[in-house]
């Protein structure tokens, strides 16, 4: 397993890591076999996971929680996140800061979510939706400053809405965010053009989250993949979404290089990136994190397919049914 600094916040974290969003709030997830993967990831290096309180209420943090109890004598790094008050995914500048993220709101679940993980601190803790417009509330500050000086959090970071990779950067410009959390993958690569320049200015840590595009980049799909109704997925890849994906994942196989799959080479295009601290996979299944897991010490892709996957960049405006 290789590390790489998760900005200025001195953590050493593996550059794979895992997101726990399945093992909470998809369909056939199994809470014995969630425990397993994640500790098998622990095993073969995997020091940070990446939850969130929305990831059914809690459930994902109490998870994470059973496995900082079982390694306690390994510096394993949790991330979490506070859901928005009114409940809107993605924020909206329509909506006021204190009608999302008010004070009381975001220390109200920062101590739910250390119960669950059952530490003293939280490594790192993430506002789940994001809008700049907020960027000159004092209250934002003042919340962000009082949560460091309160020992709460190690670290502060935002997690940006789907397809608005520019939709935070003047908040980044404050200071008071040491990671930002943005959705990167062989499709989405417009963070490239302004976010990462800035991170890498400001030193800023970087998470690559939905490194196979909610599953389409795991090459198995078809234009008769149906999802459960419970299932979020339901309806990202509904009439919408699935045709147009299944056309752009079939023209994407044919760059795929002899004796490599195509989630292989996708979690290798996010490695190739040194602006990117770390990317979040979702793995619940034993096979998935050992087949992830290795691909750290593979490194990232050569320039020449790195070139050829540029013209397979999507970029994409937010719909209702994506978020």
């Amino acid at each position: 397993m290789k590390y790489r600094k998760l900005g200025r916040t001195g953590f050493e974290v593996s550059d794979i890591a895992q997101g726990l969003w399945g093992m909470s709030g998809w369909s056939g997830s199994n809470d014995q076999e969630s425990l397993d993967a994640m500790q098998l990831s622990v095993d073969l290096g995997c020091n940070f996971f990446d939850t969130a309180w929305a990831y059914g209420d809690g459930k994902s943090d109490g998870l994470l929680g059973q496995i900082l109890a079982r390694n306690s004598g390994k510096r394993i790094y949790a991330a979490s996140k506070i859901p928005p008050m009114n409940l809107k995914w993605p924020a909206s500048p329509k909506d006021k800061y204190n009608d999302v993220f008010p004070a009381a709101h975001v220390f109200q679940y920062t101590k739910s979510i250390l119960e669950k993980l059952g530490t003293k601190s939280i490594d790192l803790l993430q506002l789940h939706v994001w809008d700049d417009s907020w960027t000159g509330d004092p209250e934002f500050r003042s919340t962000v400053e009082k949560l460091k000086s309160d020992g709460l959090i190690q670290a502060f970071g935002l997690s940006l809405n789907r397809w608005q990779p520019t939709n935070g950067i003047k908040a980044l410009n404050t200071g008071l965010v040491d990671v930002v959390q943005v959705i990167y993958n062989i499709f989405d690569q417009s963070p490239e053009d302004e976010l990462f320049p800035i991170c890498e200015k400001l030193n800023i840590g970087v998470i690559a989250r939905v490194p196979l595009d909610e599953g389409s980049l795991g090459g198995k799909m078809t234009l008769e993949t149906r999802f459960p109704d419970t299932d979020w997925r339901s309806g990202y890849f509904g009439p919408e979404n699935l045709g147009n994906t299944i056309t752009r994942v079939e023209k994407l196989k044919t760059v795929v290089p002899s004796g490599m799959t195509l989630p292989q080479m996708a979690l290798r295009f996010i490695l190739s990136n040194p602006a990117v601290s770390t990317t979040i996979a979702g793995m619940r299944k034993l096979d998935h994190v050992r087949e992830n897991m290795a691909l750290s010490e593979m490194g990232g892709l050569d320039a020449a397919l790195l070139q050829a996957l540029k013209p397979h960049r999507w970029d994409r405006v937010v719909k209702p049914w994506s978020d």
